[in-house]
């Protein structure tokens, strides 16, 4: 297993890739997310399974990660934290 920046990992793939978008707050701040040719790079290095873990309620503010919300709740990709909780 590697751990490493977006930067570190450019120009190389995993099978496997875990991004954590490490921003939650009440004012929808997401700082460095709003780069997203950073994030197009960090999505794109996963070969089988793309795993991003977030608040989608911060980082659901930007239209970018609102559209990638969309996606993976329309393609069957989205869980949040509660169904672990109710479990």
């Amino acid at each position: 297993m590697d751990i490493n920046t977006i930067d570190g990992f450019q120009g190389q793939e995993r099978d496997v890739v875990y991004i954590s978008l490490v921003r939650s707050n009440a004012k929808c701040e997401i700082g460095f997310l709003t780069d997203y040719r950073r994030m197009n790079v960090a999505m794109t290095r996963a070969r089988k399974l793309l795993v991003i873990v977030g608040d989608s309620g911060t980082v659901g503010a930007d239209l970018f990660y609102q559209a990638l919300l969309e996606y993976c709740e329309t393609h069957g990709g989205y869980q949040t934290a509660w169904e672990y909780m109710m479990k």
